[in-house]
């Protein structure tokens, strides 16, 4: 397996999902999850899903320019950071973002 197509697949997905339906981000957490948010620390899948479906915006676009990966534990884990902007509605420039995740794929054969 390429963990490479790996992380663009979930990178998709996550921002995909992330743009169209921010609700439906949960199964992606676990209640050990943690997302720090503007030196907020949130943890457990509701709360991160209540917090990035509370944003003070409904529509946005993700734009992705880098998607990078390295494999972190014997468990399959995976380090990914990405880079790119995101596009608000109503807004004339896009914002510069970035965002590190450490993934656990279970991946049946």
């Amino acid at each position: 397996m390429d963990p490479d197509a790996v992380a663009k697949a979930f990178v998709e997905h996550y921002y995909t999902t992330f743009d169209t339906n921010r609700a439906n981000l949960g199964n992606l957490y676990q209640e050990n999850s943690m997302l720090t948010f503007e030196g907020q620390k949130i943890q457990g899948s509701q709360n991160i899903v209540a917090k990035l479906t509370s944003l003070p915006f409904q529509q946005c676009k993700h734009q992705i320019s880098t998607v990078d990966c390295q494999p972190s534990g014997p468990a399959g884990g995976m380090l990914v950071f990405v880079s790119g902007s995101l596009q608000l509605a109503g807004e004339q420039h896009a914002l510069k973002f970035s965002q590190v995740s450490i993934c656990l794929f279970l991946i049946f054969f």
